[in-house]
């Protein structure tokens, strides 16, 4: 498929809102977070090799004169990696279960969620209750509009410095010296830099986790355990309240994080997201995991197998 075809495809929400307004665009605010490495998962058996696509660097979108286009062009080239690293946490969390029912552990299980602990942030003894709870709680995926919605406001669309120098599509912060690229204009004294990534996926990836285990995003992690327990569909607009320390906009951010996931119909990628898990096939979920074509996996265009009774 063309990269033409590839935006039309991913024009469909934008053409619906497009009928009703303009496009919002805000300015670009991208050296806020706080985050201290990329994201890596734990060794498992059940988790597929990455596809190669994952690998790609950022395309240039400063080519994009039409912001209709710019914008198509940028969720069809995010929306694939957010499914990718949502599916292969999915993956985890049927792991993680799967431990939970089990009456003894081996060693190997033990290490497995001992590396999950350390990297959420989890401190509870091993093998409790307490410990599958709080991992339960912080590994879980987010929701696509979210992540398009904070990608597009902190990247400007994939334009700025940190997106184009370093694959960096959240302002991700490290600390140690060479780790990223120094902002223009940071505080005398201050070390922190912005980091730089492999690939795209990687940083949303590590801004997953970010959300999955920071202290400062308690009350998202809060409001997705509620709807996990009703049985509610995980929602970007409503996940945003948790979003209170990304900015120090505060509420105005939350706002404007909102606007953008309305203005731009970005729940349709959550719909599309929730309507493909839910009608896999047992095992198809590690296939989703490691689609070979990045364009298998942009909205309706799945290749895999599905039940039509749960549709």
């Amino acid at each position: 498929m063309s990269a033409g075809k590839r935006a039309v495809i991913l024009m469909l929400p934008l053409i619906a809102f497009a009928i009703g307004g303009g496009f919002y665009t805000p300015q670009a605010s991208i050296d806020r977070i706080n985050s201290d490495n990329t994201g890596s998962e734990p060794a498992l058996s059940s988790l597929p090799p990455l596809p190669s696509w994952a690998n790609d660097d950022l395309p240039d979108f400063s080519q994009y004169q039409d912001t209709t286009e710019k914008k198509a062009a940028f969720f069809s080239f995010l929306y694939p990696r957010i499914v990718l690293a949502n599916s292969r946490i999915l993956i985890e969390r049927d792991y993680l279960d799967s431990l939970a029912a089990k009456e003894t552990l081996t060693s190997k299980e033990y290490d497995w969620l001992a590396q999950q602990s350390e990297r959420l942030r989890v401190d509870a003894e091993p093998g409790s209750d307490e410990q599958f709870a709080l991992l339960r709680k912080r590994l879980d995926v987010i929701p696509p509009s979210l992540i398009l919605a904070q990608a597009a406001n902190e990247s400007a669309w994939g334009t700025s410095r940190f997106a184009t120098k370093g694959n960096n599509l959240f302002g991700q912060w490290c600390f140690s010296k060479g780790c990223g690229l120094v902002p223009r204009g940071r505080a005398e004294g201050a070390s922190h830099e912005v980091a730089k990534f492999s690939s795209p996926y990687r940083s949303v990836r590590a801004y997953i986790q970010n959300l999955n285990r920071h202290p400062t995003y308690q009350l998202l992690r809060d409001v997705r355990l509620e709807d996990r327990r009703d049985n509610a569909p995980l929602s970007g607009l409503e996940l945003a309240e948790g979003l209170l320390g990304y900015s120090e906009r505060g509420e105005e951010y939350i706002e404007e994080i909102r606007a953008m996931i309305h203005y731009n119909n970005l729940e349709f990628y959550d719909d599309d997201f929730r309507s493909v898990v839910r009608n896999l096939e047992p095992g198809s979920l590690e296939q989703l995991a490691s689609t070979e074509a990045e364009t298998g996996l942009l909205p309706r265009q799945s290749s895999l197998k599905t039940n039509p009774a749960e549709g």
